[in-house]
């Protein structure tokens, strides 16, 4: 099945900014988190959302895709090989192709050392431990080089030989007769399945494969400032590699949960605090919640809802290193439900002083407005 297009994936146009990729992909990676959707595809969206923003977060790659989309500019057509009938020797690589050969007509040295596979980790920390960062340990199962057989697969005082059948670079020539001539085309040993090496006498502790499944604990620095669906690349964490090269790397992604009142954007904070109407009018100082600690703030008279406050410095610190981000206040008015007889009257008296009846004349023309539109229907 083909891939979707990363754009569509994310639910943004192609113009979209770095900041409209980012939001698109935390609203999708809350929606889709394992930790949080128990759907059955949900593991499967995640990873395909998380796959889209890491190529569209980066101009490089993005660019690349861009122009290319999903294919690689590299895989191509090779050169010649053996091919007979009258045709040049390009077309065995395109006939390899449709026969299952692949492309490209440079053979690879199946004893050259390779990486080991990537792993992914997905972790998930509370919102105080993603903005100033813990250590912690984390354990994975991961396959590691086979310590009885030291990778080779072979049962000790042995060793792998040369596979007899294809010589050792493990792959076989099946030719095929066609009305296009005869096409030969390569295909991977199924004798030693690509390795080149058979092994008669296999280690008892993996088998022949030369590695064995274990659970390996990572000791793991979250750096301060980590954001939602962020990640931390840790070099050689991964799987071990193959005939002696360097293991895989370990991918830690990073999922932040809600906070109780506060929200983050970016290293900014922001967070609601009701006031009282005398508060609002008259003018108070108010105490509030901060991740650094319980702050004092000043309210001056005459606030209305929906006033924003900046406290500098009271934000997340930058994952870069880039200094702290701020928080914002957003004050909210609160207007009781249950009165006193007292209180009511005392209303009804600042309500006569301030030259208005308990309902004001404001309202008093928008409600005869609507009677009149009522009466003319």
């Amino acid at each position: 099945m083909s891939k979707r297009d990363y754009y569509e994936v994310l639910g943004i146009s192609k113009s979209a900014s770095k900041d409209e990729v980012k939001k698109a992909y935390r609203k999708l990676s809350k929606k889709y988190h394992p930790d949080i959707n128990k759907e059955a595809d949900a593991a499967d969206k995640f990873k395909e959302i998380t796959e889209a923003y890491e190529i569209l977060s980066d101009d490089q790659k993005k660019a690349h895709y861009d122009q290319f989309g999903h294919t690689d500019p590299n895989q191509g057509f090779g050169g010649g090989g053996d091919f007979g009938g009258g045709f040049g020797g390009g077309f065995e690589d395109i006939f390899n192709t449709f026969f299952g050969g692949g492309g490209g007509g440079r053979r690879r040295d199946p004893n050259a050392p390779r990486q080991g596979a990537d792993l992914q980790y997905t972790m998930t920390v509370s919102f105080e431990e993603a903005a100033f960062g813990k250590e912690t340990d984390i354990e994975i199962p991961r396959e590691e080089t086979c310590g009885t057989c030291s990778g080779s697969g072979a049962k000790p005082g042995t060793k792998p030989e040369t596979c007899q059948h294809c010589q050792g670079t493990g792959q076989l020539n099946v030719e095929q007769n066609t009305p296009f001539g005869r096409i030969v085309n390569r295909r991977t040993c199924n004798h030693c399945n690509g390795t080149g090496k058979e092994i008669k006498h296999k280690c008892s502790t993996c088998g022949g494969k030369g590695k064995v499944q274990k659970r390996k604990k990572i000791h793991v620095k979250i750096p301060a400032g980590i954001d939602d669906g962020q990640q931390l690349r840790m070099s050689g964490q991964g799987e071990a590699g193959f005939n002696g090269g360097p293991a895989g790397d370990l991918y830690v992604v990073f999922h932040v949960r809600q906070h109780e009142f506060f929200e983050r954007d970016g290293d900014d904070i922001y967070c609601e605090m009701p006031i009282t109407f005398v508060q609002a009018s008259l003018g108070a100082e108010i105490e509030v919640p901060t991740l650094h600690g319980k702050v004092k703030l000043k309210i001056p008279a005459g606030t209305q809802t929906g006033k924003k406050f900046r406290l500098k410095g009271k934000g997340v610190p930058n994952v870069r290193g880039y200094g702290v981000g701020d928080q914002y206040i957003l004050v909210r008015i609160i207007t009781p439900t249950k009165l006193s007889d007292k209180q009511k009257q005392l209303l009804k008296e600042f309500a006569e002083l301030s030259g208005t009846s308990p309902i004001g004349e404001h309202e008093e023309s928008f409600f005869s407005k609507v009677k009149r539109a009522f009466k003319s229907e």
